[in-house]
């Protein structure tokens, strides 16, 4: 029997071992994921050969980013064919065409800021455009700031600091921009998502969850926002439910509207996640989720010994009403 997942408009069968990449490679840590116009899919992860790409039927098309990528972190997917690339152990953005070719850096590779300047960047997270092409950075672990650049790579501001009020930061993981200019920013260890105008000014946060950390919004008008939650480490709460590791899909003003979650929730189970950190949806609405397993195992599962291959890439396909 397959197994379904999600509520409402939002309802997914599970394609299990949908990734068929070559057995001798190992795709490590997929910590983030995205999907061009022709449903082609992008696997930047922490293995052999950095970028995986994808058919839609989960066959290995190409790879490349050997020796440019020092840790994979975050994707954007540019209107132009540009892919956005985040390194958070190089401190660098790449603007990338589909094939590999680098059109752009923003970063110093491998010279961090100092922890908690302000600066670019110390183990920056990720990108995301605005309706004009300028490029927001969030900035990230060590640092507590967005950041604003032209397409030529020159800053034009910065905004946030060390904190939990709003318009602080407690380890800025995500962020996304829609059509109308809002800037969506995933406050991980705020446990909030909080949201800005283009120019930084906070307008509003969105609570109930828990640990934001992969976050996509599509393009288009009042878009609805996919947030990957991870759960607790900690022993007291570790397992417990109802916190996570869970997907959350969101409106555009923080509304739940649906959820995949499983008990116990820390697994390798069908639809179980360990630390989703990448999430993208192609043209049909088909979810793809990124996990970070290898890193996190051992937060979750601290007295199992962490094996030799764990799954780090879903797909989740989209019912539609009469297959539910």
């Amino acid at each position: 029997m397959t197994a379904i997942f999600g509520s409402g408009d939002y309802t997914y069968s599970l394609l299990e071992g949908w990734a068929k990449w070559p057995e001798e490679w190992l795709l490590g840590d997929v910590a983030a994921v995205g999907v061009d116009r022709n449903d082609r899919v992008y696997a930047f992860h922490r293995g052999d050969h950095p970028m995986v790409v994808f058919d839609s039927d989960g066959n290995v098309l190409r790879s490349w980013g050997d020796g440019v990528f020092k840790r994979a972190h975050g994707i954007h997917m540019g209107p132009d064919d540009a892919i956005y690339l985040t390194d958070e152990g190089n401190h660098t953005v790449r603007k990338c065409t589909l094939d590999g070719k680098v059109l752009l850096t923003i970063g110093i590779p491998g010279d961090a800021a100092p922890f908690m300047s302000g600066e670019p960047f110390r183990r920056c997270t990720h990108t995301a455009l605005s309706p004009n092409n300028e490029i927001y950075v969030s900035d990230g672990y060590g640092n507590a700031r967005i950041h604003k650049y032209t397409q030529d790579g020159k800053r034009i501001k910065s905004w946030g600091e060390p904190g939990s009020a709003p318009g602080q930061f407690n380890l800025p993981h995500n962020i996304s921009c829609d059509e109308d200019g809002w800037v969506y920013v995933a406050d991980r260890e705020n446990h909030r998502i909080q949201v800005f105008d283009g120019n930084g000014r906070f307008e509003t946060q969105w609570h109930d969850l828990h640990r934001p950390s992969g976050m996509y919004m599509p393009p288009g008008k009042c878009p609805v926002c996919y947030v990957g939650e991870i759960g607790p480490y900690y022993e007291f709460n570790r397992g417990a439910p109802n916190l996570g590791p869970r997907l959350s899909i969101l409106s555009n003003e923080g509304k739940l509207l649906a959820r995949i979650t499983t008990t116990p929730a820390a697994g390798t189970g069908p639809g179980q996640f360990i630390s989703p950190h990448g999430i993208a949806v192609d043209s049909r609405g088909d979810l793809y989720v990124g996990e970070v397993s290898y890193t996190a195992w051992a937060s979750n599962f601290p007295d199992q010994p962490k094996p030799t291959r764990i799954r780090s890439l879903q797909k989740f396909e989209r019912l539609r009403a009469e297959d539910r």
